[in-house]
Parts: structure tokens; C-alpha cells; sequence
């Protein structure tokens, strides 16, 4: 590919040049369709060429693109609106910046402002960004080991371990950062009580606590926020990908104190905001809040669970299946790249998730007919590869 010559290698590519979406569907630049379970890395959520989305985006731009944050503008006052509306309790002001990186990199300054303390704790297998101040927080330590030294003062915590997390918070622990269901890492989703006592925690210490919604949010599990599931709300939250339909937007919800602690100048983003993003981010809220996405989400969410389920039975290469809504993992007992690139052959686009796991993130539009299509097709990939491996074996 063309690309490559210009891009280096800092991505693991598929081969596949994409065309044109629509849906749940996308198309290669030789009319080859796909059923796309990975959905932009979980961007997608409103579905490729949402209506919604290409009607606000056009009528934004016969308006005007960018109008930075040191003036008013009408769209943006919208899309604050209909944003901090539908924002889990308490948290009444946002930050707008442009990718979960950002989003992160905010919430870590205000937090460390608000307190006066510089101690972080994040959970092991995290995955925040990789700019310096989120990829100090991410766990794996492929990410970081060429890039030392980071931002010092991370101690980390075993994953829905409250005891653990308890031992390596103190004094000057500034905030708790967790994603409720870790998405790098292979989908792992919190145990039932642990944000409920990760709560009581930081409550009793005076530690803020940071929910990354970046990949979870915004309807992808079957509630509107992954932390609805075990009823808590975080102090700050972090929200990107698909919170513009596609189009770059990050955001850093927080409580009004929070973000008062904050001067002038502190923190800012000459893109933050732009009414391009907050038009499209009004037509992707609405998506998501009005067309019954959230319901599908859950709905198809549990189709493809009990499909998954029953290949599992079947198929002895299957370890587990973990997730909730359309954020799912399927973890291998063998690595996933031949499996990925088998699905390729045959019509859909899927992630991994380390080596072994498989990460379906389709948007929230998916069918029950596309659904099946992908598990028929999983179905015949796996009976092949079990084939090799039993020849090779």
C-alpha cells in the first residue's frame, strides 16, 4: 500500500483500502463489502454515513468551521447543552478538546490542581493514550519502556482487586483512574461491587475519581454509560471516539469545583470546541439518545453473545467470551492474526486485543442479520484453523 512509504510503521495495518460506509457496512476501492465489527476502533458508533451526522456537518460548514473557544458561538453552546444533559450526576461543566488522549491529559492536570496532590493510581492492564501524560498511566509496559522517563508518582492496582487498591493508595494520591471495562487489554469488565467500593474509597481518602469512557461510553455497552451498570458515578469523566459521529472530539466532564480550581490559561485547545465538531456532536448525541441505539446495543449485544456462546461449545479454541452490549472479547487459546485476516478473505473486519483475543466493536446499528453473517463466518474461519493446527499438531 501506497501509504506505507509515508506513514512508516507505527500502526499494525490490514490489508484493506476503504472506500465508502454505510450502516454497519463498509466497501474497499474495488466494491468488495464488509460487515465492519471494527467500527473505526469504536468510533462508529452512529453507523457509517448517519444521516444525522452528514446533515449537520453540511450545514455546518456553509456556517462556519472553527470560531476558537475565546469567542461565543451558538453551536457549541448547543451541543454543551444537549452534552451536559445527558452527563452522569454531578457533573455539571466540561473541558472540549479533540481525542481521548486530551481528554485524559485534562482530567490528570485538573485533578492534580483541585487537590494539591501529585500521586496517581491506575489499574494494571489500563490503556489511556499515549502522549505522555495518559501513556504514564497506561500499564503495559511496551508502550512506555523507550519513552522514559514519563510522569513519575503512578502506582498501579490489580484490576477489581479492592484490597490491592487499597495498598497502594496514601496521603498524596491526587485520583483513581479506571476504565470500567478495560478495552486494550482484552475486555475486561469490572466485577460486580468493585466501582461501588472504589467509590466508597475515594470518598473516605478525599481522592478524585476518573472514569475512561473513551471506548466504554456513550450507549456502547447497552447503558448510556458503562458505569450505569453498577450505578456510580465518577468525579471526572473522559469521553472521545464516537462523541462526533467520526469527526475528532474529545471531552472532560467534572464537578464545577473541580474545574473552578482551574485560572485563566491554565489548560486550553485552540481546536476544543470547534463548531464543525459540536455540530456533528449534536447529530451523534441525538443518534445515540433518540434512534433506539442504546436499546440495540443491549439488544444486539446479547444476539451476538449467545451466538458466540454456542460457538464456544463448538469450537474448543475459544477460552471465553467477556464483555457487555456490542463491547465484546472473545479470547483464543492461539493468536488471532491468521483468524483476522481469514475474516478478511470472507467479508468482515474485526479487532484483537493482545495477541490471543478478538475485539468486536461494531457500530450501534448492527443487525440481527449482519450478526449472523459474522458468526456463520467465525464459525467456517475457526473449523479451518482448528483444521490447521490438528495438521500441524
Amino acid at each position: 500500500m501506497s501509504e506505507d512509504q509515508f506513514m512508516g510503521s507505527l500502526y499494525q495495518r490490514f490489508p484493506v483500502t476503504i472506500e465508502k460506509g454505510e450502516g454497519a457496512h463498509v466497501w474497499d476501492i474495488n466494491g468488495k463489502e464488509y460487515i465492519d465489527c471494527m467500527g473505526g476502533y469504536g468510533v462508529a458508533l452512529v453507523g457509517h454515513q448517519n444521516q444525522r451526522v452528514n446533515t449537520a456537518i453540511k450545514e455546518q460548514i456553509n456556517k462556519i468551521i472553527t470560531v476558537h473557544s475565546s469567542l461565543y458561538n451558538k453551536t457549541r453552546e448547543e451541543f454543551l447543552k444537549k452534552l451536559m444533559g445527558l452527563a452522569p450526576k454531578g457533573l455539571t461543566q466540561v473541558h472540549l478538546n479533540n481525542s481521548g488522549a486530551e481528554a485524559v491529559e485534562a482530567a490528570m492536570k485538573f485533578a492534580r490542581k483541585f487537590t494539591g496532590k501529585k500521586g496517581m493510581v491506575a489499574m494494571k492492564g489500563s490503556y489511556h493514550g499515549k502522549s505522555f501524560g495518559a501513556l504514564s498511566l497506561t500499564f503495559n509496559p511496551k508502550y512506555k519502556k523507550a519513552f522514559a522517563p514519563l510522569v513519575e508518582k503512578v502506582s498501579y492496582a490489580s484490576f477489581g482487586d479492592i484490597n490491592d487498591l487499597r495498598s497502594v493508595v496514601d496521603e498524596d494520591t491526587a485520583f483513581i483512574i479506571l476504565e470500567p471495562i478495560q478495552g486494550e487489554s482484552g475486555i475486561n469488565v469490572a466485577p460486580d461491587g468493585f466501582l461501588q467500593d472504589v467509590r466508597k474509597l475515594c470518598d473516605e481518602k478525599g481522592i478524585l475519581l476518573i472514569f475512561d469512557e473513551i471506548q466504554a461510553g456513550l450507549g456502547r455497552t447497552g447503558r448510556l454509560w458503562a458505569c450505569d451498570h453498577w450505578n456510580t458515578a465518577p468525579d471526572i469523566l473522559c469521553l472521545a471516539k464516537g462523541i462526533a459521529g467520526g469527526v475528532p472530539m474529545g471531552a472532560t466532564l467534572v464537578r464545577e469545583d473541580i474545574l473552578s480550581a482551574m485560572s485563566k490559561g491554565e489548560h486550553s485547545s485552540t481546536f476544543g470546541g470547534n463548531p464543525l465538531s459540536c455540530a456533528a456532536g449534536i447529530a451523534a448525541l441525538t443518534a445515540i439518545t433518540e434512534d433506539g441505539l442504546i436499546e440495540n446495543s443491549e439488544k444486539m449485544g446479547k444476539v451476538f453473545r449467545e451466538g458466540l456462546e454456542q460457538l464456544k461449545e463448538k469450537h474448543t479454541i475459544i477460552r471465553e467470551i467477556r464483555g457487555k452490549g456490542l463491547m465484546i472479547g472473545v479470547e483464543l487459546k492461539f493468536e488471532v492474526r491468521n483468524i483476522l485476516m481469514n475474516l478478511i478473505k470472507e467479508g468482515v473486519l474485526m479487532l484483537y486485543s493482545g495477541r490471543n483475543i478478538l475485539r468486536i466493536l461494531p457500530p450501534l446499528v448492527i443487525t440481527e442479520e449482519d450478526i449472523a453473517k459474522v458468526l456463520q463466518t467465525l464459525d467456517t474461519v475457526l473449523t479451518k484453523e482448528e483444521e490447521n493446527l490438528n495438521v500441524q499438531g
